[in-house]
């Protein structure tokens, strides 16, 4: 831009301004908004757990959905697999099993779990102490824990039985007996999840207005009462969590079986297919046997399987309650 003079029509001089094109465009940057710079740093450090999770979550199901429809010696697309699965006895001891150790394990320890919170919420003094002691088994390692458990189930020298024998109660052959293994396991399930169970049923007491129960006493109601038209309804959504949560657990119950069962050889799930689980029956069948086309199939039905249950779970439990 220059500037000229140049003169009136009536005299004197005016300037004026011309612009002149040198030919180069001159562009200026214009900087980020400070959302689009939060954006771009939450999505960069969202890319590698989505990577990670493609990689160990995604691409692995797709891989053992596609492998389930194939099989030894046989090219091409085949439900031989899933024709075999449901003839076999074994894997429907399996199912059985599993939903067993759902209805037993996961109740117990949820009723066990409210039971030590509403104890440890009355108290007022050394409360951490005993959400330690509590909460200690399930962050302890389930190997070590199972391993410790079986020793003490062990029907000769174990340290059950030499207390049951203080009681003059002959020995019992608990991991040894297909008549007691499963409740054996499911006693150990219970005893190491309960402590979770505990903890989050104390925060959800914590989360109930105090002015409700001050309100049902003025009104001269009973504690049974007010647990059960109080505190039992406002844990609704601790509840579903709680069982949500324990049934898919249950439902892949492998560690504690695996390390309190298995024999010399590496199989688990004995005596006699007895504490067998889903999981169990297809690691036997994927690294026992090596058949990792029978053992794919064996794991989109337990996938499939605990789909249904979640959501037949959420569509049953889950009810709203305004405070």
């Amino acid at each position: 831009m220059i500037y000229i003079e140049r003169p009136f029509i009536k005299g004197g001089w005016q300037v004026t301004h011309v612009p002149i094109t040198t030919g180069k465009t001159f562009k200026t940057k214009t900087p980020l908004k400070l959302k689009t710079k939060r954006t771009l740093v939450a999505y960069t450090f969202l890319t590698v757990p989505v990577l990670f999770f493609l990689c160990v979550r995604i691409f692995p199901t797709l891989y053992a959905f596609s492998l389930s429809f194939k099989a030894q010696g046989i090219s091409g697309f085949t439900v031989i697999n899933y024709e075999e699965l449901f003839k076999d006895s074994a894997f429907w001891r399996s199912v059985l099993n599993t939903f067993l150790y759902v209805i037993i394990t996961v109740p117990l320890q949820m009723a066990f779990g409210l039971f030590i919170a509403l104890g440890i919420e009355r108290i007022h003094h050394l409360k951490w102490f005993y959400r330690i002691i509590y909460f200690l088994p399930y962050i302890t390692s389930t190997v070590a824990v199972s391993w410790v458990w079986r020793l003490m189930y062990d029907k000769n020298t174990g340290l059950l039985n030499h207390i049951l024998s203080w009681f003059h109660i002959p020995p019992q052959g608990w991991l040894g007996d297909p008549k007691e293994a499963l409740i054996s396991v499911s006693i150990v399930m219970i005893w190491q999840a309960m402590g979770f169970s505990m903890l989050i049923f104390m925060a959800g007491l914590q989360a109930i207005p105090r002015q409700f129960y001050e309100a049902a006493q003025i009104d001269g109601a009973s504690k049974w009462k007010m647990f059960w038209h109080i505190t039992f309804p406002l844990l609704n959504p601790t509840i579903v969590f709680l069982a949500v949560t324990g049934v898919i657990s249950a439902l892949q119950t492998f560690t504690q079986i695996q390390n309190l069962t298995a024999s010399s050889g590496g199989v688990a799930g004995g005596p006699l297919n007895s504490t067998s689980s889903m999981v169990v029956y297809m690691f036997n069948n994927a690294f026992t046997d090596f058949n990792m086309e029978y053992a794919s199939a064996v794991t989109v039905t337990l996938f499939i399987l605990i789909l249904l249950v979640t959501l037949i779970q959420l569509r049953v439990l889950n009810r709203s309650y305004e405070y």
